[in-house]
């Protein structure tokens, strides 16, 4: 990806940040994911009083991308607190293991931000060969 394409998917998430329900932690992320047919998905993350119930931006934004029937990713950007940059948690890294999105982009602003591979902070994904014994 080109430094206006990381730009741009991550003004989508910060769009999507915008529209987070976050009454509980008051920590607003929004992500963009970008499927291999070019089209850009949003979400943000969404809380709920009993905690394991709430969405991250991560899962909602890759969830929209299924429910519209892409299987196929490019990349995912996720912008939340905008004096650091907000990492995926773990569940949301095995999603992205499970759908094969190799580049993260975590950013503080759509001009402040860093790269990653899955590879690199998610080494030992759990994956369908896992499960053969």
């Amino acid at each position: 990806m080109n430094k206006v394409e990381i730009e741009n998917l991550l003004r989508r998430a910060l769009h999507a940040r915008k529209n987070c329900y976050a009454p509980y932690s008051h920590y607003p992320v929004g992500a963009a994911v970008l499927a291999k047919d070019g089209s850009i998905y949003e979400g943000c993350n969404m809380e709920n009083v009993s905690y394991p119930a709430g969405l991250c931006a991560e899962r909602n934004a890759i969830g929209s991308a299924i429910c519209d029937g892409k299987r196929g990713f490019e990349a995912i950007a996720i912008i939340g607190s905008f004096e650091d940059y907000t990492m995926p948690c773990g569940i949301c890294r095995q999603v992205m293991a499970e759908f094969h999105i190799s580049t993260i982009i975590c950013g503080k602003s759509a001009e402040d931000y860093q790269v990653f591979k899955l590879g690199e902070i998610f080494p030992a994904a759990f994956e369908e060969e896992s499960l053969r014994s």
